[in-house]
């Protein structure tokens, strides 16, 4: 892979529920790059839901294929990238980010965190059929076991109060 200057790429990391985007599709339009939800790009390459997909292969089968089209879409230039919760932390994913982009940690409170999730469960595979108590201590644990990851971002936002003026000009510099 070529490197090119990171600031090309800006690839925004957090937990599920984080804002990961609607902050890049905000972030795209103001410095006027293009935006790819690595999800979105998933669904439609493979013609399935992340939700079915899981339902069908597992997890182990879509973290591989996720790593392949995090490789692909590293490759663009002028490109803000919002990644999975999980993209980070698979297949030495987090290194490829620091390598060909500025990466963005949009950090969030766990109960923040947990009052965006619980109105979305439908769309969320890992904690679909999880009661509320469930969903917290999920995320609890979940954030607890990825933030070794999420804290190697070249920046780390704080998602509740974010600025987005702010965050342009911290991608900038």
């Amino acid at each position: 892979m070529a490197k090119t200057p990171v600031h090309s790429r800006i690839v925004l990391i957090g937990f599920p529920g984080s804002g990961k985007t609607t902050i890049g599709k905000k972030l795209a339009k103001m410095l006027n790059y293009e935006f790819v939800d690595l999800d979105k790009w998933f669904e439609t390459k493979y013609h399935i839901s992340i939700t079915d997909f899981f339902n069908k292969y597992g997890e182990t089968p879509f973290r591989v294929s996720e790593h392949q089209l995090l490789t692909e879409v590293l490759l663009l230039e002028h490109v803000v990238i919002s990644t999975g919760g999980g993209t980070p932390c698979f297949h030495g994913n987090m290194d490829l980010i620091l390598a060909h982009s500025c990466s963005v940690y949009i950090k969030m409170a766990p109960v923040s965190l947990f009052d965006r999730l619980i109105h979305s469960k439908k769309k969320r595979p890992l904690i679909l059929n999880k009661s509320d108590d469930e969903v917290l201590a999920y995320v609890h644990e979940k954030l607890d076991e990825r933030e070794k990851y999420y804290n190697q971002a070249t920046h780390t936002i704080k998602g509740e109060s974010l600025c987005m003026d702010d965050l342009v000009l911290l991608v900038k510099n």
